[in-house]
């Protein structure tokens, strides 16, 4: 089973334009679309419909209609109660596929409810192959939860991945190695986070084929007590390292219709071949394809029970 932590979800409202945003003008919505978000919901319904059992934990009140929306999808929840309304991010898709969100703040939760989500999570990686760590934090939880929570879960027998970043990030760093998780999935500008570079140069540079500076700055946090790093890096494709390897896998030609879920979708794509025993070249793949299938679905369109042959991407050691 594969459980996902969701501290700050979201109805994921998602209105597509039939033209590029007109900043100041009027503009008309072509189409407009409501889904169940935040990072961990998204790997959730992709590793479920993968045929994957998972367990989706998340704050929020048994009668918001939230639950209601990710129960309909099919996804097994555990719901913490927190006394707020799940908050409502807008993200405004053109006709060449940019994406503008617009993210609101989501309600402040308190200790009690905080203290509640940790320990629903640490019962449940008892029965658990990966416990998954993902997105912003709330208002009124601190920086530090999430390495708090990564340290509190060794030694109850899962494995534990994290997809955060900023302030959240930087309080995981500070913390390895005892709050180094199994697997990190930053982008480039995340990597630069954790590393103390430049994150928009290292995209640029993997844009170019330079592949070299993202492979340090991952074997860097493999040594201080990382398990692996998947790091996506949009067209440009992903790279995955650990102690013993690196590879690359390059991103299939798709028309990008919208990046909402795209990164979640890689990374369930990573935990279902992992849950099939696949390599880490394989596993790589499955991200890789499931992300760029995420990209060319509209709104947050997510790649649910997708053939991993869809494409033929090839991965590339680069050692």
């Amino acid at each position: 089973m594969i459980v996902t932590l969701t501290m700050n979800p979201s109805i994921d409202r998602t209105a597509t334009l039939p033209a590029p945003l007109q900043v100041g003008g009027v503009n008309r919505i072509a189409e407009m679309d409501d889904s169940p978000g935040g990072k961990g919901i998204n790997v959730a319904r992709v590793v479920a419909a993968g045929g994957t059992p998972t367990r989706a934990v998340f704050p929020a009140e048994p009668e918001d209609q939230f639950v209601a929306m990710c129960v309909a999808t099919g996804v097994s929840t555990a719901v913490v109660s927190t006394g707020g309304a799940v908050r409502v991010n807008l993200t405004v898709v053109d006709s060449d596929g940019t994406t503008t969100k617009i993210n609101a703040p989501g309600p402040e939760l308190g200790a009690a409810a905080s203290d509640r989500a940790r320990d629903t999570v640490v019962h449940l990686a008892r029965e658990a192959d990966w416990v998954v760590l993902c997105g912003s934090l709330p208002r009124g939880v601190p920086d530090h939860f999430y390495a708090d929570l990564v340290a509190g879960l060794r030694g109850a027998g899962a494995r534990v991945a994290v997809d955060t970043s900023d302030a959240p990030l930087a309080a995981l760093a500070a913390r390895f190695p005892d709050a180094a998780p199994d697997l990190i999935k930053p982008n480039g500008e995340e990597l630069g986070q954790l590393a103390g570079t430049d994150g928009a140069e290292l995209e640029r540079r993997a844009a170019a084929g330079d592949l070299a500076p993202v492979v340090e700055a991952a074997r860097a946090l493999c040594a201080g007590g990382l398990g692996a790093a998947l790091v996506t890096l949009g067209g440009a494709g992903a790279v995955l390292v650990d102690d013993d390897e690196a590879w690359f896998a390059g991103s299939p030609q798709v028309r990008v219709r919208s990046t909402v879920g795209a990164g979640d979708s890689s990374l369930a794509g990573y935990l279902l071949a992992e849950s099939r025993g696949l390599p880490p070249a394989d596993r790589l793949v499955w991200a890789v394809n499931h992300g760029s299938v995420a990209a060319s679905l509209p709104g947050t369109g997510l790649p649910l029970g997708l053939d991993p042959a869809t494409f033929t991407t090839l991965p590339r050691r680069l050692d």
